[in-house]
């Protein structure tokens, strides 16, 4: 899903994610995106975030995402919201995790926008 205004990057997140669709919420990201998953070193590039990405997903979970606050100047976007995620570890065990997270993003050459950066306890 193509995203046409920063506003819309949590809904379509949590849509993704909710889904299990690894596809989608990679197309959220630039080719060379930054994400700084909850444990490990900051990943760069597509495949390193779809990789970070699968573990979440892994947990069969279900995320929340509330936006709260989009700031934009010109082509590039600030995003924040507050999210949690219930899943369930290989062990069988209930996962709870939230946080704080801060975004940017870049409007596109064909105005659609992308996440530069993700990080998902970047406002924490």
């Amino acid at each position: 899903m193509p995203i046409h205004h920063p506003e819309d990057f949590h809904q379509a997140f949590a849509e993704a994610f909710n889904a299990g669709d690894l596809d989608a919420l990679a197309a959220l990201y630039e080719p060379e995106a930054v994400f700084v998953p909850q444990v490990g070193p900051t990943v760069t590039g597509i495949e390193a975030i779809r990789a970070a990405l699968s573990g979440f997903l892994a947990l069969k979970g279900t995320m929340t995402l509330n936006p709260l606050s989009v700031v934009t100047a010109g082509d590039i976007a600030l995003i924040r919201g507050a999210w949690t995620l219930t899943g369930t570890a290989p062990d069988g065990s209930i996962v709870n995790l939230s946080g704080r997270s801060a975004e940017v993003a870049r409007r596109q050459a064909d105005g659609t926008w992308s996440y530069v950066i993700d990080h998902p306890h970047g406002a924490s």
